[in-house]
This record gives structure tokens, sequence and C-alpha cells, in this order.
């Protein structure tokens, strides 16, 4: 006797077979299947190791969207590199961040934010792995990079980071030019101060004074005009020989001061200095930050066996959907009786 086969079970089969799949689907993709979108590219200048496709989007915490694809630009008339992140961004929150102003669409409503300010910026989202992702904010005040949106989207200008800043200075500076032009100058000033041409002018400006007051007590004894004449010439001598030692002390404070500039120069280079210290603790903090990624995205890494295990499972279940679909195809009679029994 032929066993029947039952329609509902068969129908309930197929319904939790095509739940399973869009399932699936919806958590692959992130809860954003029916989500509205709008494209938007950002240009950044320095590097972005560590953001990946798929990095979050942020506005002062809140997600925006995500990063669908980074790429390199090269322009030959400025002879340069220029990384485009293209993210695409959901319009609700887009409406939500530009309030009531009146617009014909979502893309001049993210014109009118970038007009009011809206950049974009690199972030860490953990110092242990080194993941970026990019946040938005208002920032006028601040110099953007904008390239065009190469017809990838609206373009956002994009602001470099406090670090990225600190270490374009560094490296456009010759630290070692300027301690030796610090040296040169104090190595002069030291050398005016000690010198024997200012020792002779001031042996000099002695020899003048004596000379001066012996004249002075002579024409003490002269007729009256002749002596007021003689007083007021040896006021502006005096005068002028009190400016000629305020311009000594100057020069010898100059000097004292270029030396203290010199010492703190140095001090600030040496090898255990604070600098130095910090910019090598800097730098071990990355090597750790890129070992642990490493580590993460490992072939034995556990999130890699399980993406390898979901996508087995979904392969067999696929096959099993495919099968059915050829046993079907082949032989329709078996939804109404049932698969023949094996002899």
């Amino acid at each position: 006797m032929t066993r029947r086969a039952n329609p509902t079970l068969i129908g309930a089969f197929v319904v939790g077979a095509l739940v399973l799949v869009f399932g699936a689907v919806f958590l692959l993709t992130g809860n954003q299947l029916f989500v509205r979108k709008e494209r938007a590219v950002m240009h950044f200048s320095g590097s972005t190791y560590g953001l990946q496709v798929g990095a979050p989007v942020v506005f002062r915490g809140v997600r925006m969207g995500s990063v669908v694809s980074i790429g390199v630009t090269y322009d030959t008339r400025s002879d340069s590199f220029s990384i485009p992140v293209v993210a695409d961004l959901e319009r609700a929150v887009i409406r939500d961040v530009g309030g009531n102003t009146p617009a014909n669409g979502d893309d001049l409503r993210i014109k009118a934010l970038v007009d009011r300010g809206l950049r974009a910026q690199l972030s860490t989202q953990s110092l242990l792995t080194g993941q970026l992702y990019i946040d938005l904010d208002f920032r006028p005040g601040k110099p953007a990079r904008t390239l065009g949106s190469l017809g990838k989207g609206v373009e956002i200008p994009t602001v470099s980071t406090t670090i990225q800043d600190l270490k374009n200075q560094l490296d456009g500076l010759d630290v070692r030019q300027l301690v030796d032009d610090v040296s040169a100058i104090a190595g002069s000033a030291r050398a005016l101060v000690a010198g024997p041409e200012l020792k002779q002018a001031m042996a000099d400006l002695a020899r003048i004074t004596g000379s001066i007051k012996h004249l002075s007590e002579r024409l003490d004894k002269r007729i009256d005009p002749l002596a007021d004449a003689a007083q007021a010439t040896l006021g502006a001598t005096r005068q002028a020989m009190d400016r000629v030692g305020t311009a000594s002390d100057r020069v010898s404070g100059t000097a004292g001061r270029v030396s203290e500039a010199s010492d703190r120069v140095t001090q600030v280079l040496a090898a255990d200095s604070p600098l130095l210290r910090s910019i090598q603790q800097a730098a071990d903090d990355l090597a750790r930050t890129s070992q642990a990624l490493r580590q993460a995205t490992a072939d034995d890494a556990p999130l890699r066996q399980n993406l390898e295990q979901t996508m087995h499972d979904l392969s067999r279940a696929a096959r099993a959907l495919r099968e059915l679909a050829d046993t079907l195809d082949r032989q329709p009679e078996v939804l109404v009786r049932g698969r023949p029994a094996a002899p």
C-alpha cells in the first residue's frame, strides 16, 4: 500500500526553508535590507590602515551608515595620491540631522550640511585591534580637503586628525638644522662677548672717560661761558656712555638667553627625553595592535572558523532545496501520491 504524502507537511517544510534563507540573508545584510540609503564619498590624504569595508559611519555616536568601498586615486596635476572612501548613509538619519531645513532631495540636504561645516574624520574604534571608523561632525573652523565626487555620490570634505597634523609637522621640521643654527648663534654671541674687540672698546671708552673728566676739571677753572659749553658737552658725552653701557648689558643678556635656549633644545632632543619616549611608546603600541589584528584574522581564528561553518550549513540547505526542486520537476505527482516506497 502506497503511503500518500502530506501536502501540509511539504508546504510547511518549503515555507520553513524559505524563512531560513530569508533570515540568513537578513542577518548577513545587518538588518539594512529595506533601509533607504544615500551614497557619499570622502577623500583622505593620509593612511587609512585599519579602515575596512563595513566600518561604521557615525555622527556624534549615532550610526548613519557604513563603508562600502575603499580605493586609491592618483592626481597627475598635483602628483599626489588620495584614498576615496565610499559610504552608504541612511536617508532617515540624514533627515534627522538636517532638521527642518527645506530641500528637494537628500542630495541637497547633504550639501546643506556640508555648507554648515559637516566634515569627516578618521577615528579609532579600539586601540587593541586598531580598527578605524569615520566620524562625522560639524567642524567649520578646520581646513577641509575636497577633490570632487568622481561620480560616486555627494562629496563630504575631510579633515586630518591631531596625530596626522603632528606627524606632518615633525616630518617637515629639520631638527638637526635647527639645533645647528641655535648652536651657531650661541657661539657667535659668546665670541662677541668674550672677543678682544669688545674688551678693546671698553678700554678705549675708559680712557676717553678719564680724558673727559680731566678736561672737565680744567674747564671748571675757565670763564663761565666756556665752562657752561663744556658742561653741556660733558652731559651729552655721559648720556652716550650710559647708552653704550645699556647696549652692552642687552648684548650680554641676549647671549645668555640664546645659550639657555640651546641648552633646552639639547635636553628636548636627548635620548631619554619625554618626547622621544612618547614617540617610542606610540610605535610599540602600534606594533602590538598590528600583531593582535594578524592573530584575529589568521586561518585558525575562531571568527573565521565560525564563518566557514555557517557557509557550509547554508550550502547544505541550498543543496537540499535544489534536490527537492529537481524531484518535483521530474515527478510532480509526488506532491499528491508521495514518494514511492523503496523496494
